[in-house]
């Protein structure tokens, strides 16, 4: 039950990014997320879309293997490990507040289905 929670909360997690980079980042709300300044949000907006649509796929992933049940599995720690290795790479190459919104969150969700809790 509580791993079922931890991937259901990655996958909003991710749903609520995909928003931020799809819809937001050229607002004041997606400035705020991101620390953008305005011309560069509207420079980059598409961009940040298609970084947005690859966080869609993560959170359709996980969104899959909860549908599934204990059959998902497999698919919600591969999808889980994906948010992880993107979560690092995101915390290397542009900032550590990537790590805890992304990579914490994957870890805990991983750990508590493999322990079936």
């Amino acid at each position: 039950m509580v791993g079922t929670v931890l991937v259901a909360l990655v996958a909003a997690i991710h749903v609520y990014i995909v928003y931020l980079e799809m819809v937001a980042w050229d607002t004041p709300r997606g400035h705020k997320a991101f620390g953008l300044k305005p011309d560069f949000a509207r420079d980059t907006k598409v961009l940040a879309a298609n970084q947005g649509l690859y966080n869609g796929f993560l959170a359709a992933g996980l969104i899959w293997g909860l549908y599934l049940g204990d059959v998902g599995f497999q698919i919600k720690i591969f999808f889980l490990l994906c948010v992880a290795i993107a979560g690092l790479y995101g915390a290397v190459t542009v900032g550590r507040k990537i790590l805890f919104i992304q990579t914490v969150p994957a870890v805990a969700a991983m750990i508590a289905l493999w322990l079936g809790w």
